[in-house]
């Protein structure tokens, strides 16, 4: 049995990186993550409703440079008031 749980995920970088990102608004959402990004080139793709409607998550896809980047991005997304979860 191969499990992951002593394997670290290893990535060459620069890498392309996607996060999922979820909030209640697709524009909110979208105006969140400018501000999270700033300046940096991006991509941000609709990717799924929830079933009542209440939530919209979004596929955020960009450049990272190295992992302390990658993961600064992924605390920045997640502390922003108005995104609801990051993955």
């Amino acid at each position: 049995m191969v499990t992951l749980d002593d394997k670290k995920l290893e990535l060459v970088y620069p890498c392309n990186w996607c996060y999922k990102v979820i909030a209640t608004d697709g524009e909110i959402l979208k105006k969140a993550v400018g501000e999270v990004v700033l300046e940096r080139e991006y991509t941000l793709k609709h990717s799924n409703n929830s079933k009542g409607g209440k939530y919209v998550s979004m596929n955020l896809d960009l450049l990272v440079h190295n992992e302390d980047d990658r993961t600064f991005i992924y605390d920045a997304l997640k502390k922003h008031q108005d995104i609801k979860m990051v993955l």
